[in-house]
């Protein structure tokens, strides 16, 4: 049995987050002290354990409760997720720190900025969410998927990214221009074609989570709160 400041200092969180856990109903101690304090349970702590490691998968907290309350959870699935990803994590770590290394020894400028890439840390935690996904889209995802080779799946990743530079050349442009917005139709189409039903809204959070150049998220944000021209 442990207090919330004992837990907060084991598990170098803040007392206020282990509050706010408890309030969203994503962590509630098992037990109260006489005076009404919480007390946590050593099953309370595993599932901070758990809460903490999607977190280092940066999920948001309304989707760790969803999929730890619901009764497909597996723990060692999403363990063998967690792990993957601070592997990738490890190693994207060691890329930075040969880098900055190499710069200081040799004391000259480098132009090369692919240890920066976070590109397969990104794709990975959308593919661990898109795991916990029931909605139509993660199945429609599956079923385009399924039959996919590697080098399908290099040549789509490339074709996207290629989009995605045509959204930097805009980077001076009004958001809501013709070329703008015929821009976003074209990236609409595309995922639809080979992933899923791209809606506004799944557009809108693309601009906010993927490492894209320019005011692609102003474009996207654009898209979704008026009715578009071009969708």
């Amino acid at each position: 049995m442990m207090t919330v400041r004992e837990v907060s200092k084991l598990a170098g969180v803040s007392v206020r987050t282990l509050q706010y856990y408890d309030k969203i109903g994503l962590l509630h101690p098992s037990n109260h002290s006489d005076a009404g304090y919480r007390i946590y349970t050593e099953s309370d702590l595993e599932r901070l354990q758990q809460i903490l490691l999607f977190r280092e998968l940066e999920f948001p907290l309304k989707d760790i409760r969803k999929i730890m309350e619901s009764p497909d959870f597996d723990k060692n699935k999403a363990l063998d997720q967690q792990i993957t990803w601070l592997k990738l994590k490890k190693d994207h770590l060691e890329t930075l720190i040969t880098f900055a290394t190499g710069i200081k020894l040799l004391g000259v400028s480098y132009m090369d900025f692919s240890a920066f890439d976070r590109n397969r840390l990104d794709e990975y935690a959308a593919q661990a969410k898109a795991a916990w996904d029931n909605s139509s889209q993660y199945k429609e995802y599956q079923e385009k998927a399924k039959n996919r080779t590697l080098a399908q799946d290099q040549i789509l990743s490339e074709q996207c990214m290629m989009i995605f530079k045509e959204f930097g050349a805009l980077k001076d442009t009004d958001p809501s221009s013709e070329a703008a917005q015929a821009l976003v139709m074209k990236l609409q189409s595309f995922f639809t074609e080979h992933f899923y039903h791209c809606t506004n809204q799944i557009l809108n959070g693309l601009g906010k989570c993927m490492p894209v150049a320019g005011n692609l998220q102003k474009i996207l944000m654009i898209t979704q709160e008026k009715e578009p021209q071009y969708l």
